[in-house]
């Protein structure tokens, strides 16, 4: 227990000197998705303003370029596993657009049949999977940037996910369950009851070990990928969670809701790390998949009432 106490001090100690944070304001209303690439070499932001701006991150956090093309708010975005310039957007315009951030367009437009709010890209790089506001799954086959199969449900899908070899697809319901399908053949294998109110949003560590399910009952309870148990759950925020994301090495959680702040919590002990102080609810967070960084999207305002159009990073040293 001491060796345990003795790594939770550590991680306490680094973001004692690592709470500097950097901010962009790019956009001309909210930022709905932040996500860093495979690499954590570039930044995307999807907004309200149906745009889509790339960001670079080495010495200094600067604007690459925006990209154009929807018509509608772009809810989600999710870069490809491992080729560092491919993004693909969700959108209530009822398209899926896939970006190569090399060019200044969009490579590939794909028409689906709702208003799309979430997106995930496996991580084999060869399917994308999106959801829309009537509980349908579409699945890209990515090769040749047409759908390959639609699912329909009958339950309130929130968020989908790969697992980590691409082969499940893992759906949080308005039922409070996880339902855990094949792929290709989209076999129900499993159904997790979670939590008693609605299952939000999830996420998978680098390593494929763990998932992190966030619920409408302000509970993130983590899971063991291969035994699908849960193994602890935290309790510290007071409302829906909204959003959650593991760091690189899979030692901490971050979670977030309309709490004015950011929970980051030890993987080993479910212990608070630290926490992020907020001004407004959080949209979207999202670790960088090297080091210690958090980026995040609020509904933060400026002086005028206006939306901030902002994202920020936290995690800078002194």
């Amino acid at each position: 227990m001491a060796t345990a106490q003795k790594r939770l001090e550590q991680l306490q100690e680094h973001f004692r000197t690592h709470n500097k944070v950097r901010e962009q304001r790019q956009h001309s209303s909210k930022v709905h998705s932040v996500r860093f690439n495979c690499l954590g070499t570039k930044l995307a932001s999807g907004s309200n303003d149906k745009s889509v701006v790339i960001y670079s991150l080495s010495d200094r956090l600067s604007k690459e370029k925006t990209f154009y093309g929807h018509n509608g708010p772009v809810d989600q975005l999710t870069w490809h596993g491992f080729n560092p310039d491919l993004l693909a957007t969700a959108s209530g315009d009822k398209t899926v657009r896939i970006w190569d951030t090399r060019s200044y367009k969009s490579v590939s437009t794909i028409n689906t049949k709702g208003e799309n709010i979430n997106i995930t890209w496996s991580r084999d790089g060869n399917t994308i999977a999106v959801g829309n506001k009537e509980d349908l799954i579409t699945f890209i086959d990515t090769k040749t940037n047409k759908i390959r199969a639609e699912e329909k449900f009958n339950f309130e899908i929130n968020e989908i996910m790969w697992n980590k070899t691409s082969d499940q697809m893992y759906l949080t319901s308005g039922q409070g369950s996880i339902h855990v399908l094949s792929y290709p053949n989209l076999e129900l294998l499993n159904v997790l009851k979670a939590h008693p109110a609605t299952c939000i949003c999830i996420d998978f560590d680098q390593s494929g070990k763990y998932f992190a399910v966030g619920s409408a009952d302000a509970l993130t309870s983590i899971w063991d990928t291969e035994e699908l148990t849960c193994l602890r759950v935290l309790s510290r925020l007071d409302w829906p969670v909204r959003t959650v994301s593991f760091s690189h090495d899979s030692k901490l959680l971050a979670s977030a809701s309309e709490d004015h702040f950011i929970d980051i919590s030890s993987i080993e002990t479910g212990e608070q790390v630290c926490e992020i102080k907020l001004e407004s609810a959080t949209f979207s967070i999202s670790f960088h998949p090297k080091q210690y960084l958090l980026a995040y999207a609020c509904d933060d305002k400026k002086d005028d009432g206006r939306d901030a159009g902002n994202f920020k990073i936290y995690g800078f040293a002194d």
